[in-house]
């Protein structure tokens, strides 16, 4: 599969990967498997602050992880140079900054595995994990964090 290919059909443009807020790295290779750093969404999208359960319904929730979903991409498309070298994604981490009786989180993650999905289409899909939490950094709504296997 071409994935820029698939982006154009899509309609997506990928944005401006971001830089690191503290001290560490976006990447790091281990063998296959590349690490992405928790990524949150980018400040264009509406409900990119806020908790899920009190500011925020899931759908804006979606949106965000989303756009999380985009942020990793364009990460993988500066350090890989080319998506047609990622395999499979391995594992994805969906943190959602949510209220203690919020239920919902797999609904909100799903934002990202979609376009995980439709971008890669089986490789696309891998394990993973959606979890509240109290409180994210800045006030983001959403936090995701991944493992791909890449060709090296």
């Amino acid at each position: 599969m071409q994935v820029e290919q698939r982006l154009a059909e899509l309609g997506i443009t990928l944005p401006s990967p971001s830089k690191p807020a503290g001290t560490y790295v976006r990447t790091v290779q281990v063998g296959d498997i590349l690490y992405v750093a928790g990524t949150g969404p980018m400040s264009t999208v509406s409900g990119w602050k806020g908790k899920l359960g009190q500011d925020l319904t899931v759908e804006q929730g979606y949106e965000a992880a989303r756009s999380c979903g985009l942020q990793i991409l364009a990460t993988l498309k500066e350090v890989l140079g080319d998506l047609d070298r990622v395999k499979r994604l391995v594992k994805t981490l969906g943190m959602v900054n949510a209220t203690p009786d919020f239920t919902d989180h797999v609904r909100v993650v799903n934002g990202v595995s979609d376009l995980f999905a439709e971008v890669f289409g089986e490789k696309g899909k891998g394990a993973r994990s959606a979890v509240g939490m109290g409180s994210l950094p800045g006030g983001i709504s959403v936090e995701v964090e991944t493992m791909f296997q890449i060709e090296t």
